[in-house]
């Protein structure tokens, strides 16, 4: 069993700022996630989870430039840590031992 506890959404969020590796910042991070899962999803729900993993230490963030399409603000950029990457290859392995050893009938 991991010493680490990762939630699905967690997850989820962790993977997609992989997938978006260079430009995962809150928008483009909602849309993949929609897009991919076709899942609704709040900037809200998002925030509280990218705040949380920071905390965790399984993502870091900066800012980037301001830009004049965004009225001077700034993005907020995030990369997953090798701590985030070796919490998420723990929670992989863990699911794919219990997919291993599912019986074939389990699931007619």
């Amino acid at each position: 069993m991991s010493r680490y506890h990762l939630g699905e959404f967690e997850e989820v969020v962790l993977l997609t700022i992989g997938v978006l590796y260079g430009n995962a910042y809150g928008i483009t991070i909602l849309d993949e996630i929609e897009e991919r899962l076709n899942r609704k999803v709040s900037i809200g729900s998002l925030q509280t989870v990218l705040r949380r993993l920071e905390k965790k230490g399984y993502l870091t963030s900066e800012m980037g430039e301001s830009t004049p399409e965004r009225g001077g603000k700034r993005k907020r950029y995030y990369t997953v840590t090798k701590f985030g990457q070796k919490v998420l290859a723990e929670t992989r392995d863990q699911r794919q031992s219990l997919w291993n050893d599912v019986k074939g009938f389990a699931f007619e």
